[in-house]
């Protein structure tokens, strides 16, 4: 992980010599030799440390306070250099915001060893306590900064996806050690300068080379599927797919854990914050959403969105496949009423799909061979399919592809509940 410092101080030579003597790769320094630059280097480039200087046109701990007001959200590391030795002064600064104090002239390699010292524990204070990685607000300000220099990183978005699932079947532990295991491998596929960093649970940073960020992302899609199998049980692995066994979840089938990877090679100039990026960030790994196994996309180039139907109302209607007339009336009549657009035939050629379909299966089970042609057809990707049936085979049922076995009779309420819980899962 790349380390920002700044100093401050308007001298030439002094600051010049430390920048030599603490930046290396992990390490990068910037000078500011007057007070206006320094004060937009602090605002832009939310430095991990500021060393400032007493030679700067302000008292020292005037400047300190200063900065302490413009940084409370992001609490870099302050630094104060001073001529002076006196006691006294150390305490007005250090009582003024500083972190340490050091006079000059300094001892270079006790100067080197604090300075290190410093960033390492800033560093361990904002680490996952599960996976070690950077938190989310070491994140964001690592992206912060390939905004403002607008130069040619590479940004991917890693998702695991489907692991609460995973958790609600194999425990909260295992979760972990499916998450530590995903770590692993990332971590084995960077380079020293690349950056990884942890924005939530299952969402992970990489900031890499634009030449190599898309053959990473082929990796981890790869290297994920090919281990994941030991993470389940036979019977599961046999089936294809998890079985929720909760009373609530019993009779859903579960896709395996995947990964998907969401990508851009720079091209940031139209990004005007660290959230609209994290937002495109999301956005395209969501178009690389399969219903089952590991994918990325990466964004190199405009898309647009021409005769493409608008997400909210794809994600508002819903199938019915209901032969019992009374039923399929009392369905139709709830749904809309709940809000829905409802639709009891659909065109398997659109690439545009209902969210969810909702089908019977028939008195022989003949309606999943209709279910199986439907989750066989790339336009149905991301469709959700509730089978309701009055012939108690879960078994065949889930083994068709469907997501959920709804034995008859039901409750309109539970189905309610179950395609309100599948909307917030739909891309």
């Amino acid at each position: 992980m790349l380390s920002k410092i700044l100093i401050i101080d308007k001298r030439k030579e002094l600051p010049a010599k430390y920048k030599k003597n603490i930046e290396d790769a992990d390490t990068s320094v910037t000078i500011s030799n007057n007070l206006k630059d320094a004060l937009y280097d602090i605002q832009e480039l939310e430095p991990d440390m500021i060393i400032v200087s007493d030679s700067i046109d302000e008292p020292l701990d005037k400047f300190c306070e200063k900065i302490r007001s413009l940084t409370y959200n992001i609490r870099p590391v302050i630094i104060a250099l001073s001529k002076s030795a006196d006691s006294g002064d150390r305490i007005l600064v250090l009582d003024s915001g500083a972190d340490d104090f050091l006079s000059e002239p300094v001892n270079i390699e006790e100067f080197k060893t604090r300075i290190h010292a410093h960033l390492r524990r800033d560093i361990e204070l904002n680490l996952d306590t599960k996976t070690l990685l950077p938190n989310r607000k070491i994140v964001e300000k690592m992206l912060k900064r390939i905004l403002h220099t607008q130069n040619s990183q590479a940004a991917l978005l890693v998702g695991v996806e489907n692991l609460e699932n995973y958790k609600s079947v194999y425990s909260d532990i295992a979760a972990d050690k499916l998450i530590q295991t995903f770590v692993a491998i990332t971590k084995s596929s960077l380079e020293p300068d690349d950056f990884l960093g942890q924005l939530n649970e299952t969402n992970f940073v990489i900031i890499t080379n634009p030449y190599r960020a898309e053959k990473l992302a082929a990796f981890l899609t790869f290297a994920f599927d090919t281990v994941a199998p030991k993470f389940y049980s036979e019977q599961d692995a046999r089936r294809g797919y998890m079985l929720m066994k909760s009373d609530r979840q019993a009779g859903m089938r579960a896709n395996f854990v995947s990964v998907m990877v969401g990508g851009m090679l720079g091209n940031y100039k139209h990004l005007n914050s660290v959230d609209a990026l994290i937002e495109r960030l999301y956005s395209i790994k969501k178009i690389a959403k399969v219903p089952s196994g590991s994918n990325y996309v990466i964004d190199r180039m405009k898309l647009t969105g021409e005769n493409i139907k608008n997400q909210d109302s794809i994600l508002n209607h819903i199938f019915i496949k209901e032969p019992d007339d009374a039923l399929a009336l009392l369905l139709r009549t709830t749904l809309e009423l709940q809000g829905y657009d409802v639709e009891d035939s659909i065109n398997t050629e659109d690439p545009v799909q209902p969210a969810i379909l909702i089908v019977d299966s028939g008195d022989n089970l003949e309606e999943l061979e209709f279910c199986r042609k439907l989750k066989s057809n790339p336009n149905f990707a991301n469709s959700k399919i509730i089978v309701t049936t009055s012939v108690h085979d879960k078994a065949a049922v889930l083994d068709a592809g469907v997501d959920l076995y709804l034995p008859k009779p039901y409750e309109i309420t539970d189905l309610i509940q179950w395609i309100e819980y599948f909307m917030k899962n739909i891309i």
